[in-house]
């Protein structure tokens, strides 16, 4: 995990988290993510300077380890002078070993936050889900952790003002909120309540409106006037040109770049595929006008007209 430098903003690696998201559920399936509806309570893994540095440091290990569904990894904690903010060391188990810096052992506010991404990696260390390449794969963490409900520890961890700054992990703070509000939106949470960054905060409601607009793309019937207007002269275009339809969108392309909709003529007729709003997994209706789909990933019914 790394910390410091100047915090990069907006979404750079949305295309990356929105794969994570869909490769999560194809790997944990709908069910195994309801399993995580409860996220990581603050009282959890809140650390007083009083509590002792150890014994507090394997209390949040644990707790995260819970909040993870891991019940039979034991970490083992310590702490060392190093350049990343920490690092995990991933065998055959039982036993795993974390290193956090040892600014750490005065930052205590912030070690759950640190903890919860390298965990993270032990469990998709288990369950063999990795993106190639480091950094997409750090990516894939990032996203995990905050949709699996320990997440909003990262965002809060980033801090800024005029003369310091501190995020850790490698999604921008905008890009944990957009993971986290889509996580809110499956399980009904509000975690704004958590926050004790103002800038996670601000962070989250960009992050949530940035959501919300996936929930507002044609050809859900939730798109508003200029969306449907947009669909109307696609589709018709596409109707009029079947040679000029879109190629079909693969159901599953890892950083894909994000399309609302795309047309593509099949033997039975003129289809429109779109991202499901949940786990952006695509989704292909025929048009012909007001339709309700199931997503077959995630079981969301979406309210189409197509």
């Amino acid at each position: 995990m790394t910390n410091g430098g100047e915090v990069q903003h907006g979404y750079p690696h949305l295309d990356t988290a929105r794969a994570a998201i869909t490769a999560l559920y194809r790997r944990l399936s709908a069910d195994g993510i309801r399993a995580y509806a409860a996220s990581v309570a603050p009282a959890d893994v809140a650390f007083s300077d009083v509590d002792d540095l150890y014994l507090g440091t394997q209390r949040v290990a644990h707790a995260l380890v819970q909040q993870l569904r891991l019940p039979d990894a034991r970490v083992i904690v310590s702490f060392r002078d190093m350049e990343q903010a920490a690092n995990v060391e991933l065998t055959a188990g039982p036993e795993y070993f974390i290193e956090l810096n040892n600014r750490f052992r005065t930052h205590r506010r912030d070690i759950g936050a640190a903890l919860a991404h390298e965990i993270t990696h032990v469990l998709l260390h288990r369950l063999g889900l990795t993106f190639p390449g480091t950094h997409d794969n750090e990516i894939l963490t990032d996203t995990a952790t905050t949709y699996l409900g320990a997440g909003w520890l990262l965002l809060d961890a980033y801090r800024e003002d005029r003369d310091s700054s501190q995020k850790l992990g490698y999604l921008t703070p905008e890009e944990f909120g957009y993971v986290l509000a889509k996580r809110a939106l499956v399980f009904d949470e509000d975690p704004r309540i958590w926050f004790t960054s103002p800038q996670g905060y601000t962070s989250y409601t960009k992050g949530r409106a940035q959501s919300l607009r996936d929930e507002q793309q044609p050809p859900l019937t939730t798109a508003g006037w200029s969306g449907r207007h947009r669909y109307a002269k696609d589709r018709r275009y596409a109707l009029d040109n079947p040679g000029a339809a879109a190629a079909p969108v693969a159901p599953y392309a890892p950083y894909a770049p994000y399309a609302p909709y795309a047309f593509e003529h099949l033997a039975d007729g003129l289809r429109v595929s779109f991202p499901c709003p949940t786990c952006l997994q695509r989704v292909r209706v025929p048009v012909r006008g007001r339709v309700r789909a199931r997503c077959g990933l995630c079981a969301s019914v979406l309210d189409c007209d197509t």
